[in-house]
């Protein structure tokens, strides 16, 4: 049984990569931790409105994480070590790795990433497109 989707119209040419993405995303949005925040800020400068994502990362250290684009997906990698060396007599706050992925879309650039008061922002900007108008001419035989 073939399976029937969104782009499986006729008339959507060329969305295969999209659909995959959707797919990518619902399989990746399960899990809630790191909780995080996503804010569009108004443009100030040269570029369109900035898209912040801010995610909670309370206790991991810069060097305990990892910001990349790996094909079209904005990828945060955290990593705590245990440390043996401790003895809990309680232990509330785990050591934990997590991954967070976001799909971008084509054209999204990475301003950059700033760690303080244990909240990561990652700015992203979609620079604004030219609206380019191409005629096709018509032949006839």
């Amino acid at each position: 049984m073939t399976r029937m989707t969104t782009f499986s119209s006729p008339f959507l040419l060329g969305f295969d990569e999209i659909e995959r993405a959707l797919d990518r995303v619902s399989k990746a949005a399960n899990d809630g931790y790191p909780p995080y925040n996503i804010e569009r800020i108004p443009a100030d400068g040269p570029h369109g409105d900035v898209i912040r994502i801010t995610l909670a990362v309370a206790g991991f250290t810069r060097d305990q994480l990892d910001v990349s684009v790996e094909e079209n997906q904005l990828v945060i990698r955290g990593r705590q070590v245990e440390d043996k060396a401790r003895q809990y007599l309680h232990r509330g706050i785990a050591a934990r790795q997590f991954q967070r992925t976001f799909v971008l879309a084509e054209g999204i650039e990475i301003l950059g990433a700033d760690l303080s008061d244990g909240l990561l922002s990652i700015d992203l900007v979609r620079p604004q497109p030219e609206r380019i108008i191409r005629k096709i001419e018509i032949n006839t035989r």
